[in-house]
């Protein structure tokens, strides 16, 4: 029966050691709910971050899905343009210019523009110069004198810079 006498306030030090080691409950429970609540903010706003990048991101990859397709048919277009600009009148049906109209309306529903070019200042975020000559006036140094081949937006995304002379 001694052992069970000498058992027995060791254990109730052990208790009251811990107990006096531990924080409260008190203490303790407010300071773990302000660390969980700032954890779940964090997470939160990373998930609202993940969100909406990858809506952003799926937005872009629709917008510009078909960009492969619509710059190879620039060439297309170009080559209608000059056939259209030497045919003799009449040479080129009214047929194929209605097609031809119909495929560059469907091309601008799809977000293609044509970057102004002709007249403009030039602007070595938008235009490829080829060359260079004389400015006949003053006025008209620094500005897109011809085009020789257009330039292209997709969806405000230049696609193909307009190569152009410039008057020096």
């Amino acid at each position: 029966m001694k052992k069970k006498e000498t058992e027995k306030p060791i254990e109730e030090e052990i208790v009251q050691e811990t107990a006096e080691q531990a924080p409260t409950e008190e203490t303790q429970a407010p300071d773990e709910l302000a660390e969980m609540k700032e954890k779940y903010l964090r997470l939160y706003s990373d998930f609202e971050n993940f969100r909406k990048r990858t809506a952003k991101e799926k937005i872009d990859l629709i917008q510009t899905a078909s960009a492969g397709l619509i710059v190879d048919l620039l060439p297309v277009i170009d080559d209608y343009e000059r056939a259209l600009a030497n045919a003799p009148e009449g040479e080129i049906s009214e047929g194929i210019q209605l097609i031809f109209a119909k495929i560059t309306a469907t091309l601008q529903t799809k977000g293609l523009r044509e970057l102004p070019a002709k007249g403009e200042v030039f602007d070595a975020e938008l235009h490829d110069c080829i060359t260079q000559f004389p400015a006949p006036t003053e006025d008209d140094k620094g500005k897109v004198m011809e085009v020789v081949e257009k330039g292209y937006t997709l969806n405000e995304k230049v696609i193909r810079f307009a190569k152009v002379v410039v008057g020096n």
